[in-house]
């Protein structure tokens, strides 16, 4: 008996591997996905902080100031050091995210280090509490750079360095002073979240029509093409903004993280960042002639476009080439709006500086997702 029904198996699983292994689609699953995956997440799944860019606003005339600097500029960890003017310079280099530290360093940094009387010099390194992951590791490295180039310094002109003034290096984090995880995952969550539900609502709209046999019955309708793609546009874009915005009073009522910018401008950018997600998902769902193949399909595009936005590790840390593919990944763009708008009320110019992007990738996307709906109802 036990053995007719593993003959029975056996018949029923080689059967099944051949039919798979036949398909030319199944096979492509079977190889290409992963490969491509294991190979964009091994360079953009790090949790090491590489490439970051430091602003210095150096007040200080004296040499300890300038030899200190000149550490950092043979450091491979920072990709850029570049030097601000003023004061006023600070908050907009963290706001824009054109730096991820700020290092000031005060008029008697010298002078206090040259007093054997005092208590030594300070450093003020102002961090993007925005990346509760990056900062505080970036501080580590800073400040353990400064004590080197403090103990080569006293090295170099025979001083005891133990019996002459330190340096202390006070960190502060800016947005998120108190580096709490949730402030800053929470907003970036909703932007994934809605990624996930917009996307996969879209991949079904045309593939789910064509596999019960309803599309026909649209092509024979008054409609034109491209006025059923905007009415499944419209559908999945008004269906995830009443997500979107259950999500946001979630994260407000049960967790304490509030906008903290204009609604009007959360939901100019949630509508933008929606368009493009509609005109992957469409254009994914017009090449399916299956709902499985559109799954798959979400699949296929879900995982890396998480992965390279930034939302589980900086982008500054991948390698350039593929810093240059994240530009054509639109929650790059929104998590950046998003999580502005939550943390630190993200100004309207700030805000279309990243919505820009968006904008060119909804039309390129919906434009293609257009063409190709065309093209199949031939």
């Amino acid at each position: 008996m036990l053995i007719t029904v593993l003959n029975r198996l056996r018949y029923l699983i080689v059967k099944e591997m051949l039919v798979t292994l036949r398909d030319p689609k199944s096979r492509v699953i079977l190889v290409l996905p992963p490969l491509i995956q294991i190979i964009l997440f091994s360079y953009a799944i790090t949790q090491e902080v590489r490439n970051a860019s430091v602003a210095v606003l150096n007040r200080d005339t004296g040499v300890e100031g300038s030899a200190l600097l000149k550490s950092f500029g043979h450091e491979p960890t920072f990709r850029r050091l570049f030097y601000l003017k003023k004061e006023s310079e600070i908050d907009s280099v963290l706001d824009e995210r054109k730096a991820t530290a700020v290092m000031v360093i005060p008029p008697d940094f010298s002078g206090r280090l040259a007093d054997s009387t005092s208590y030594g010099a300070v450093i003020n390194l102002i961090l993007d509490g925005r990346r509760p992951n990056a900062s505080p590791i970036l501080s580590g490295y800073i400040q353990r750079i400064v004590q080197q180039s403090m103990a080569e310094s006293y090295r170099e002109r025979g001083v005891n360095g133990s019996a002459s003034p330190g340096v202390n290096v006070v960190t502060r984090h800016w947005f998120n002073p108190n580096l709490i995880p949730r402030e800053s995952f929470l907003p970036g969550l909703i932007c994934i979240l809605c990624m996930v539900v917009g996307i996969n609502l879209a991949v079904l709209s045309v593939a789910r029509e064509r596999e019960i046999g309803t599309f026909e019955q649209i092509l024979v309708s008054p409609l034109t093409p491209a006025e059923i793609l905007f009415g499944k546009a419209f559908n999945v874009v008004f269906l995830t903004s009443l997500t979107a915005g259950m999500l946001v009073a979630v994260i407000r009522l049960f967790f304490g993280v509030t906008l903290k910018s204009s609604p009007f401008l959360f939901f100019i950018s949630i509508e933008t960042f929606l368009l493009s997600i509609v005109g992957i998902g469409l254009f994914i769902s017009s090449l399916s002639t299956t709902q499985q193949q559109a799954i798959l399909g979400a699949i296929l595009v879900l995982p890396p476009a998480i992965m390279l936005s930034g939302f589980a590790t900086p982008i500054e840390n991948m390698p350039g080439w593929l810093q240059t593919v994240t530009a054509a990944d639109p929650v790059r763009w929104f998590l950046v709006i998003v999580k502005g708008l939550f943390l630190r009320g993200m100004s309207a110019a700030a805000v279309w500086e990243n919505l820009k992007p968006l904008v060119v990738i909804s039309v390129l996307c919906l434009g293609a997702a257009g063409y190709m709906f065309r093209r199949r109802m031939e």
